[in-house]
């Protein structure tokens, strides 16, 4: 896997993590909604709570299959990194002293 791509793919997965937590938030917030028009009487009223609670329930499967999916994808790049790791021992070595050159480059130019 090249350096962009993985860096593509954790950008692309750390905003899938920031979308469940967000559509979370919403789906929390709407349910408070539900729970507090409750008490409102009227055809129209129940017949919107009624379509808003279907959705809300769509919303929290679909959420839920999301997450797990994140959940899966992030296990196996960690599975395929340990297996590199153990692979190329050394290249892995080099990569991570890279890295901490460049880290402690920028950190010292402060």
């Amino acid at each position: 896997m090249s350096t962009n791509k993985f860096f593509a793919e954790a950008d692309t997965d750390v905003t899938k993590e920031q979308l469940i937590r967000d559509f979370k938030v919403v789906v929390a917030d709407a349910e408070a909604l539900l729970k507090a028009t409750a008490g409102q009487g009227g055809e129209l009223v129940a017949a919107a709570r009624a379509r808003a609670e279907e959705s809300l329930a769509t919303a929290k499967v679909k959420m839920n299959e999301a997450q797990a999916a994140l959940v899966d994808k992030t296990k196996a790049a960690a599975k395929a990194t340990d297996e590199y790791v153990h692979v190329h021992p050394w290249q892995a070595i080099g990569v991570a002293a890279s890295v901490g050159v460049v880290i402690g480059l920028l950190i010292g130019r402060r």
